[in-house]
């Protein structure tokens, strides 16, 4: 399997982030959350995409959130 971007499930990016799958869903129908992937009827999340998501999170300027883009 060399060569294939790790993917995680929605239960792995909870974990990680700290938040309720619940929330991942929510950010996700509405377009603010890391991109995913369906696999079947599963959700599974690129590793790569999520640290990319997580950059663009980052403060601009210590103490303001990043602006929208």
């Amino acid at each position: 399997m060399s060569g294939l971007a790790p993917l995680i499930s929605i239960e792995e990016l909870s974990e990680y982030l700290n938040v309720p799958t619940r929330t991942l869903h929510d950010w996700r129908l509405a377009g603010c959350g890391p991109r995913a992937v369906h696999v079947g009827r599963q959700l599974r999340y690129f590793i790569t995409d999520v640290n990319e998501w997580l950059q663009e999170q980052r403060e601009d300027v210590t103490g303001r959130a990043p602006e929208r883009r």
